[in-house]
C-alpha cells in the first residue's frame, strides 16, 4: 500500500535554519518596541521575544517606522524586558486538511482537544484577496436548512452570505447549530471568536453535538485570549473554508461573531495610532469587514462555493450601530432575531417582517413567490394593529383585512418554529395556512 508523504514534504519545505533577530527597545502597556528589524519586517509578520528568564512569548508586527517595529503580543507580556532578544519568525500560513473535520483547533491550526492534527500539504494565506468578481459563479440552488421558516420565507441559496442579527439571549448559538447540522454542504467550517471559555465545550458536545461536529471543523478563539488572536480566528476560518472550496467542495461556513472580530480590530487599530470615528470604531473597520465577507460567496468557474452565516451582536436591539450597518451592506441577506418573540417562547426567534433573503424573487417559483408576498402582507396587518386587537380596541367587523390576519396569524406565528419536512412540503404548509385550511399546530 501506498503512503502518502506530501503533507509531511511540505512540512519539512517549511522548516528553516537561520532567524533575523532584534531587541526589545521598550515595553508599553500593550505593545514591544523592536530594533533592529526594519529592514526586514513587514506588517503581519510575527516575532517572538526570548526573555533572559527563558521564556517566550509570540507576537505579531503591527506598525513599522525607519528605526523601530512595533509588535503586540499574543499574551501578558508581564517579564518582558528591554534588550531581550526578539526573533523575526515570518507571516504564519494556514494548512487545512479534510482530516480536520470533528476537531477544534485554534487560530493557528494548533489541536485544543490534546490529539495530533494533521497538516495539509497546501499552504492558505489568511488575508487572501477574495476571488476576482468576474470569474465567480452566480448563486446557486436553494439549500434546504430544516427550518421553515427559511425554508419558505427566508431562503437560502448555495453561495449566499446572510447576517443573523441577535442581542444576547435569543437563541442565537443555537439557530447557528441547527443551522451547521441542517444546511446542505459538504464541511462545515465554524469560527468561535470571543466565546467565555466554559462555554466552548458545551457548544461542541451539546449545541452543535455529535451530528454537527462530524462534518465540522471548529475553530476558537476565547475571550481571554489577545485581539490579535480573536481577529486572526475569522482570517483561519475564511482560509480554511478557502482551501475546502478550492478542492470542489460546497462550505458551509459560520463565523460568530462579526462583533467581536470588529471590536478585536478596533483595539489593534487604536493601539497602532489609528483615530476612532464611528462610535469609538476606526475607519478601516469598513474595509475590513467588506473584505472578510467577499472571501465568502459563489467560488470560480470550475471550484466550490461558500455559503456564509455571519452573526452580529446588536446590543439594545440597535441595527443603526457600526457594526450592522457596515454588515447589512455588504450581505446578501440579513436574519433580525427579535427579543420580544423569544420571550413569549417562540424559537428561532425570528422577525419575518424585519429580516430579508437578497435570493429572492429569483430563487423562488412564481407560485411561492405569491405566497411569500401574501404571507408577509399579512404579517405587517397584523403587526400595525395588534396592540389595539390585544387592548379590545378593535371591533371584528371593522376591516376584512385586519380580520383575517387575526384569523391567520396564530397559524403563520407556528409555521415558523417548526422543522421543515421539505422546501417544497413546507411551502404546501405555507398555502394550507394563507387558505385558512389548516389548524395551529405549534407553540407561539
Amino acid at each position: 500500500m501506498e503512503t502518502d508523504f506530501s503533507a509531511l514534504a511540505a512540512e519539512f519545505s517549511r522548516l528553516s535554519n537561520t532567524r533575523r533577530v532584534g531587541r526589545v527597545a521598550s515595553v508599553g502597556a500593550a505593545t514591544i518596541e523592536v530594533e533592529g528589524l526594519t529592514r526586514h519586517a513587514r506588517i503581519g509578520d510575527q516575532v517572538e521575544v526570548a526573555s533572559a528568564r527563558g521564556e517566550r512569548l509570540g507576537g505579531e508586527v503591527v506598525a513599522l517606522d525607519a528605526a523601530r517595529a512595533r509588535a503586540m503580543a499574543y499574551g501578558p507580556i508581564d517579564g518582558v524586558a528591554v534588550g531581550d532578544a526578539v526573533a523575526l519568525t515570518g507571516r504564519a500560513g494556514v494548512h487545512p486538511d479534510i482530516s480536520w473535520t470533528g476537531r477544534v483547533v485554534d487560530a493557528f491550526g494548533q489541536p485544543l482537544d490534546g490529539r495530533p492534527l494533521r497538516a495539509g500539504a497546501a499552504s492558505a494565506d489568511p488575508r487572501a484577496a477574495a476571488p476576482a468578481p468576474a470569474t465567480r459563479k452566480g448563486l446557486g440552488a436553494r439549500l434546504a436548512t430544516g427550518l421553515a421558516v427559511f425554508d419558505t420565507m427566508l431562503p437560502l441559496a448555495r453561495g449566499q452570505r446572510i447576517g443573523i442579527f441577535a442581542g444576547s439571549g435569543v437563541g442565537k448559538s443555537t439557530l447557528l447549530a441547527d443551522l451547521a447540522r441542517g444546511i446542505e454542504a459538504d464541511v462545515v467550517v465554524l469560527a468561535l471568536i470571543g466565546e467565555r471559555g466554559r462555554e466552548l465545550r458545551d457548544f461542541v458536545d451539546h449545541v452543535l453535538g455529535p451530528e454537527g461536529m462530524a462534518r465540522s471543523v471548529v475553530i476558537a478563539a476565547t475571550s481571554d485570549q489577545a485581539p490579535l488572536i480573536k481577529r486572526r480566528a475569522a482570517w483561519m476560518a475564511m482560509a480554511v473554508a478557502e482551501t475546502f472550496r478550492d478542492q470542489g467542495r460546497h462550505v458551509l461556513l459560520l463565523i460568530d461573531s462579526l462583533t467581536r472580530f470588529a471590536e478585536a480590530h478596533r483595539e489593534i487599530a487604536l493601539t497602532t495610532g489609528e483615530a476612532p470615528s464611528l462610535r469609538g470604531f476606526p475607519p478601516s473597520v469598513a474595509n475590513l469587514i467588506a473584505a472578510l465577507c467577499e472571501r465568502a460567496g459563489p467560488g470560480p468557474s470550475g471550484k466550490g462555493d461558500i455559503t456564509g452565516v455571519f452573526s452580529v451582536l446588536v446590543a439594545g436591539s440597535d441595527m443603526e450601530e457600526p457594526v450592522a450597518d457596515i454588515a447589512r451592506g455588504v450581505l446578501d441577506g440579513h436574519v433580525v432575531l427579535d427579543r420580544d418573540i423569544a420571550e413569549r417562547g417562540r424559537f428561532p426567534a425570528v422577525d419575518v417582517r424585519r429580516s430579508v433573503s437578497r435570493s429572492l424573487p429569483r430563487i423562488a417559483s412564481a407560485e411561492e413567490n405569491v405566497l411569500i408576498l401574501r404571507a408577509r402582507r399579512i404579517l405587517t396587518t397584523y403587526e400595525n394593529a395588534a396592540l389595539m386587537i390585544r387592548t379590545g380596541l378593535y371591533v371584528a367587523g371593522s376591516d376584512p383585512a385586519i380580520d383575517e390576519a387575526a384569523r391567520l396569524w396564530p397559524a403563520l406565528d407556528a409555521c415558523f418554529t417548526e422543522r421543515s419536512p421539505g422546501v417544497d412540503r413546507s411551502f404546501a404548509r405555507l398555502g394550507e395556512i394563507l387558505e385558512g385550511t389548516t389548524a395551529v399546530t405549534g407553540a407561539g
